[in-house]
């Protein structure tokens, strides 16, 4: 591995997928924060008024979709879409493993904000199995329903004659990754198995589904993504493209007008507490994410702070030492039951994605050999 070190704005780290540096050690997330303050807004908002019109409905059927948590950010492109625009949003959610109370009541109250919301239950049974595959193979805890996001959109925009859905941010191109949707934001299915399934890196999303219709799990469907054709008009973006993307802009909002809750205290393994609380699975992410490149919860929501100016990178720094790379044991018990697993097996799955290039293990915890600077 190369000499690991963070970016010179923020705090990313060279280990993060896809990312790049320019010569003054800059991320790709910060360069494109500059990039953002010289983007004409008004001409991207236009591109975003002409994709509307073609796909506004006339007759008062639903004319996109946004695939929504209950959370900030798919609740403010849904809010925007109704009331900005005027469009009518059909709202997709895929209920997740081991769902939060909070992220259960966030929902709630986004839906009773007047939208229409249809909600998926997939198979548990399947939904667990790829998720303790994801967790094994991947380092991925929730690797299912990483899939059903993805898959379950497209599948009912093409049952429905929908041709147009809706995610909220390019993490790619906003927290450092492939640039590759930076200036055009339509992509399709080929993209979101490359990029967000890690399909590019392991191979896995193809492997995973036909191993797990070999043990005959069912209702692999919703897990698939359908044959589109050639004569399909659909349409997937990020909102972030045609607005400077701001999440605590959104959690306001989101709180103002469609009943968003934050959590009483900080969430596990950071320093906010508006954000990513719909299911237990997103620490144990979160922390696999840790081992795996050095960087967890806490840089990944300073990072975020840095650049939209509400601290400095000495505060950021401070935040990422005290949280980051918590270890999520307050679930511990929950995530044995759900994955029907021992305790020490468990245990070496963690161990397993350890990246010993950039943790050591001390006192039975992972840490970071190079103190983040």
């Amino acid at each position: 591995m190369n000499r690991v070190f963070w970016c010179s704005s923020c705090l990313a780290m060279s280990t993060r997928n896809r990312i790049s540096f320019n010569k003054k050690g800059e991320c790709n997330a910060c360069q494109w924060k500059k990039e953002k303050e010289a983007i004409d807004w008004s001409t991207r908002n236009n591109e975003l008024l002409k994709l509307l019109d073609i796909h506004r409905s006339k007759n008062g059927e639903f004319d996109c979709i946004v695939p929504v948590s209950g959370g900030k950010d798919g609740s403010y492109v849904a809010y925007n879409l109704k009331h900005k625009y005027g469009m009518n949003p059909l709202c997709v959610t895929v209920t997740p493993p081991l769902q939060l109370d909070l992220g259960k009541k966030n929902l709630e109250n986004f839906i009773n904000s007047d939208y229409t919301v249809l909600s998926i239950n997939t198979n548990p049974s399947t939904m667990k199995y790829l998720n303790k595959r994801g967790l094994c193979d991947i380092g991925f805890p929730y690797y299912g329903w990483l899939v059903a996001i993805q898959t379950i959109p497209v599948r009912f925009a093409i049952k429905l004659g929908i041709d147009l859905i809706f995610y909220g941010e390019d993490g790619e191109v906003e927290y450092g990754g492939s640039t590759e949707t930076a200036k055009d934001p339509i992509y399709g299915i080929d993209y979101m198995k490359k990029v967000y399934l890690e399909n590019s890196t392991y191979k896995s999303y193809k492997k995973i589904l036909d191993d797990t219709e070999d043990q005959g799990f069912k209702d692999l469907d919703f897990f698939k993504f359908p044959e589109l054709g050639k004569t399909s008009n659909l349409k997937i973006t990020h909102w972030s493209y045609f607005e400077n993307w701001d999440p605590y802009r959104n959690y306001i909002l989101a709180k103002e007008h469609c009943g968003l809750e934050e959590a009483d205290s900080n969430n596990l393994g950071t320093f906010t507490n508006f954000a990513q609380n719909d299911q237990a699975f997103y620490a144990l992410h979160t922390y696999l994410m840790f081992l795996k490149y050095g960087f967890g919860r806490a840089n990944q929501d300073a990072c975020i702070e840095i650049r939209r100016g509400a601290m400095s990178r000495d505060q950021a720094i401070n935040l990422v030492r005290l949280y980051d790379g918590h270890r999520p044991d307050e679930y511990k018990k929950l995530y044995l039951e759900y994955y029907e697993m021992l305790e020490s097996d468990f245990e070496k799955v963690l161990d397993k994605w350890a990246n010993k290039d950039v943790l050591s293990k001390e006192s039975g915890e992972w840490k970071l050999i190079q103190e983040i600077n």
